[in-house]
C-alpha cells in the first residue's frame, strides 16, 4: 500500500539547483540558508534534572533499532528533540538505551523563517549529514556548535506550506508506525506460539491422547505414563577438565543464545590474555552458567571449546540417553527455570548461584530416545515455518521504516509535493 502511494506522489512544477551537493535540485520558490540565520542557538546546561519537555518530539538514530517517531540509521548514536510554540529544542547524546543528561545541550529558539517543527523535521531527516560534516570522527564530536550553525537548510518561505508538509509527514508517520506496530505484535504472537509448541512437546509429547500420570514433582507436573523420571546424577557426571594451553575456541553461555562462540557475541566483554587452565567442554556437553541459571542461561554445546571456570559442565553417562536438542529445550522450559530460581542460593537475584549438587539432585522427566528424536524433528519443522513467517514480517518492517525515512526526507527537501500545497511564482534563490 505505502509503496504504491510513494509512486503516486506529485512533484513540484519547477525546480532549480540548490547549490548544495547532497540536496541536488529543490523547488524553484524554496530558499537555502544556513542554520545560524534561521534560529538562534544557545548552549544549555548539563543539569541532570533537565528533562524532555512535554509535547516535544523525541528522536534518536541508531544502527539497529529505530525509535518509534522517526529514524535514520547510521554508525553512531544521538538524540535530537525539538518543539514548536515556545521554540524549545534540545540535542542529546544517546547512551545504552537511556537519556544521558550529562551531555552538552543546544537550545534552538527565535525561529525567523521556519516553524520549529519544520526545522526539527529537516534536521531529523538530514541529521546524519550534520554528523559527517567537517573532520568529526564520531557522533558526539559531530555535535559541535559550528557544524550545526553552518548546516544548510532548504525550505519554503510560506509557513502555510511548511505546515502542510509537517501535517503530511505526521499523518504518514502515524500510518506507517501503526502498521509497524501491528506487524511487531504479529511477530510477538508467532514467537509466543513457538514457545508454547516447544513447551507442550518436550513436557507432554506429541500425542494429545496419551495416558498421563502425576509425577508428584513440582517442576515436572503431569507427564505421559510411559515416560521416565530420573535424578540428574543417574544421567550425568560433572566434568572439570582443564586446557593445557588455552588455545581452544572460547565459548559463552547466556539465557538468550545458549552456548555460542564468544567471537559471535555482539557485546563488549572482558577478554583474558591467557586462557590456560580454563575449563574445557566437548560436543554435546550440557553447560550451566552458574550465576545466571535462574534466568535460563544454559545450553548444550555443539562443539568442543573452553568456557569460564565458573560454569558447570555435565556429560551424559550414556551418550544416547538424551537427544542434545531435546535436553536443552526441556531444561529451558519455564517450570525447570523456576526450579533453578527456587533452589539457587544468594542474597538477591544478582547473587543467586545454581551449583552442581543442585543440578545433580534434580529429577528430569523424559521419553525414550526414539520419541525424543521424533519430538525434535517435529519442532524443527514447525519452528522453520514460524521462523519464516517472522523473517517475512521483519523484512516488511525494515522496508516500511526505510520508506518512512525516504518519504519524510523527500517531503522536507521538496522532492515531492504534498497535498494542499499551492505553488507560487518561481523566485530566485541564493545560498545564504
Amino acid at each position: 500500500m505505502f509503496e504504491s502511494q510513494a509512486l503516486a506522489q506529485k512533484k513540484y512544477t519547477d525546480y532549480k539547483r540548490s547549490g548544495v551537493e547532497w540536496l541536488y535540485d529543490i523547488p524553484s520558490h524554496w530558499k537555502v540558508m544556513r542554520f545560524k540565520f534561521l534560529s538562534s542557538i544557545t548552549t544549555g546546561s548539563k543539569n541532570t534534572e533537565d528533562k524532555v519537555d512535554t509535547g516535544i518530539y523525541p528522536f534518536y538514530v541508531r544502527s539497529q533499532t529505530p525509535e518509534r517517531i522517526n529514524s535514520y540509521s547510521f554508525d553512531g548514536e544521538a538524540i535530537l528533540t525539538a518543539g514548536d510554540g515556545a521554540g524549545v529544542g534540545k540535542v542529546y547524546h544517546y547512551v545504552n538505551g537511556k537519556f544521558d543528561f550529562h551531555q552538552r545541550v543546544y537550545k534552538f529558539s527565535d525561529f525567523k523563517h521556519t516553524t520549529g517543527k519544520f526545522l526539527f523535521r529537516y534536521l531529523q531527516s538530514n541529521f546524519f549529514k550534520v554528523a559527517t560534516l567537517g573532520e568529526a570522527k564520531s557522533t558526539v564530536d559531530s555535535l559541535r556548535l559550528p557544524l550545526i550553525q553552518d548546516f544548510l537548510v532548504c525550505f519554503p518561505e510560506n509557513k502555510a506550506e511548511q505546515a502542510s508538509i509537517i501535517d503530511f509527514m505526521d499523518l504518514k508517520s502515524e500510518q506507517i508506525e501503526q502498521t509497524i506496530l501491528f506487524k511487531e505484535r504479529q511477530i510477538e504472537l508467532l514467537k509466543e506460539r513457538k514457545q508454547i509448541l516447544i513447551q507442550q512437546a518436550v513436557t507432554r509429547g506429541l500425542n494429545p491422547h496419551a495416558p498421563m500420570r502425576d509425577s508428584d514433582i513440582e517442576w515436572i507436573g503431569e507427564i505421559p505414563s510411559h515416560w521416565t523420571i530420573k535424578r540428574a546424577k543417574y544421567i550425568f557426571r560433572e566434568v572439570d577438565e582443564r586446557s593445557p594451553d588455552g588455545q581452544q575456541e572460547l565459548l559463552s553461555v547466556s539465557h538468550l543464545t545458549g552456548v555460542t562462540p564468544r567471537s559471535e557475541k555482539n557485546v563488549t566483554m572482558f577478554m583474558s590474555e591467557d586462557y590456560t587452565g580454563s575449563k574445557t567442554c566437548q560436543k554435546d556437553d550440557l553447560i550451566f552458567n552458574i550465576m545466571w541459571a535462574w534466568m535460563g542461561a544454559l545450553g548444550v554445546s555443539n562443539r568442543a571449546g573452553i568456557v569460564s571456570s565458573a560454569y558447570g559442565i555435565y556429560r551424559q553417562l550414556h551418550p544416547d540417553t538424551l537427544n542434545p536438542q531435546y535436553l536443552e529445550m526441556l531444561l529451558k522450559t519455564t517450570a525447570y527455570i523456576a526450579h533453578y530460581n527456587k533452589v539457587s542460593t544468594g542474597l538477591h537475584s544478582s547473587r543467586l548461584r545454581f551449583y552442581g549438587h543442585m543440578f545433580m539432585s534434580m529429577e528430569i522427566g523424559f521419553p525414550d530416545r526414539d520419541e525424543q528424536d521424533a519430538i525434535v524433528a517435529h519442532l524443527d519443522l514447525e519452528s522453520e515455518k514460524l521462523n519464516k513467517a517472522v523473517d517475512l514480517l521483519e523484512q516488511q518492517i525494515t522496508k516500511l521504516t526505510e520508506y518512512k525515512v525516504t518519504l519524510i526526507n523527500s517531503a522536507v527537501t521538496g522532492k515531492i509535493k504534498v497535498p494542499g500545497v499551492t505553488e507560487p511564482k518561481t523566485q530566485d534563490m541564493k545560498v545564504a
